[in-house]
């Protein structure tokens, strides 16, 4: 008896949706009938979080880690609406156990990884993890070809929320038939959980992505740096405007469940003030998903203020889901345009240039007609209210002119209310 409650008394089990796992294994303790997860209702509007990879890659561990999550309380992140706590690369060890199960490293996480979702999650947040499609993970950890539905039933088991599947050694692999089949061993464990196709866009998942998963990568991984790429070895991180030109020719197959994912966000990673600012805005009138890469522990007042601005965080997370577009280019000026719910528009000024703009804009010279939203908006038929959503202020209507000057790589955006709604 005194074995029998040793034994009980080492096992942690979750219920999930009518089966019971046990903390540390894959396979079900007690088996029922198992559900196939109801992922219909998952990130309808993008996932937004904090993710390891951009600031700490493998360098991580339990206690780092639960200092991250106590921040990203404390410093109203999760409050400006950032969900996710995800861990990339690096978290297991580099061999799996007898059982062929995944193990997270014992180093790094004495405490074990359900112990340390469970901490996520007291939090009031959920809690995410990374694996990749091919042999190895980037870093050149165990991955998971052969073993997705084994995978899969350890992540629920956890309590995993978010689950991101990376395309590192994946030589002669089908691209979709790969996301297809981590797909659907995931809703098999009966959890929804949030699937991230990050394939990198080589394969355009973005035209069979949807229903396979939630958010799909549309690029290589990005870089901190503005409108310089950087190479890294053998490959080449990407700049932020290297990825934003190529966002406005998908944006059809981004909406409500199903988003490109232009990568994460290097806000407070060495960038400009100002370029972190453009950076921000212009993820967030594509309505991507929001993945901070930041030490959020040493994060400055103005990388604070400029993730947290829930004005402009507001665009990104609207309810109609619609990816902005790029109107028209204008000394260096980009004009981006974002139909939002209840008639309202998001407009966005971007200079792509290395010196001071100014710019005048004649509103009635510019109506907005989008065949994607449906948006037909003529400027000498309805007024709107200006508001900047930087300074946090109304500045007049498109009744007249509006004469701003932009600085290098910097942005003004603005979201249009009509006056007669």
């Amino acid at each position: 008896m005194n074995q029998l409650k040793k034994i009980l008394s080492s096992i942690i089990t979750v219920v999930i949706t009518g089966s019971v796992y046990a903390q540390d294994a894959a396979a079900p303790v007690a088996v029922a009938k198992q559900q196939v997860a109801d992922n219909s209702n998952l990130a309808l509007t993008p996932p937004m979080g904090f993710n390891t990879w951009n600031t700490f890659q493998t360098n991580i561990d339990e206690q780092m880690l639960c200092e991250m999550v106590d921040t990203y309380v404390s410093s109203g992140m999760r409050d400006a609406g950032y969900k996710y706590f995800v861990l990339d690369d690096g978290w297991m060890s580099m061999d799996r156990d007898s059982t062929g199960n995944l193990v997270a490293d014992p180093k790094k996480f004495p405490s074990g990884m359900k112990a340390f979702a469970d901490y996520v999650h007291s939090k009031g947040m959920k809690f995410g993890i990374y694996n990749c499609a091919g042999t190895k993970t980037c870093a050149g950890y165990p991955g998971t070809r052969g073993n997705e539905y084994q995978d899969a039933r350890l992540y629920a088991s956890w309590g995993v929320d978010y689950f991101k599947y990376d395309w590192c050694n994946t030589d002669s692999l089908n691209a979709r038939e790969a996301y297809i089949t981590m797909s659907n061993a995931l809703k098999a464990t009966g959890r929804p959980i949030v699937f991230s196709l990050c394939e990198w866009g080589n394969h355009q998942p973005w035209l069979w992505g949807k229903g396979v998963g939630q958010l799909w990568r549309t690029t290589g991984d990005i870089c901190n740096q503005f409108d310089k790429d950087k190479v890294i070895g053998t490959w080449t991180a990407q700049s932020v405007l290297t990825i934003l030109d190529k966002q406005d020719k998908i944006r059809q197959y981004s909406g409500p469940g199903h988003w490109n994912d232009p990568d994460m966000l290097e806000v407070g990673n060495g960038m400009s003030v100002a370029e972190d600012r453009a950076h921000f805005t212009m993820w967030c009138m594509l309505a991507a998903p929001l993945m901070a890469g930041n030490d959020l522990r040493k994060m400055s007042a103005q990388t604070h203020d400029i993730l947290t601005n829930k004005e402009v965080i507001a665009l990104d997370q609207d309810s109609m889901g619609i990816q902005g577009f790029k109107q028209l280019t204008m000394d260096g000026v980009e004009v981006w345009v974002k139909p939002l719910s209840g008639g309202d528009v998001a407009v966005a000024f971007l200079n792509r240039s290395g010196q001071t703009q100014a710019i005048t804009y004649v509103w009635a010279e510019h109506n907005i007609k989008d065949a994607i939203s449906k948006v037909d908006v003529d400027f000498t038929k309805t007024q709107y209210k200006v508001r900047d959503l930087w300074l946090k202020k109304d500045v007049g209507t498109t009744k007249g002119m509006y004469k701003q000057s932009i600085p290098s790589h910097d942005v003004l955006v603005v979201r249009l209310h009509a006056l007669n709604q």
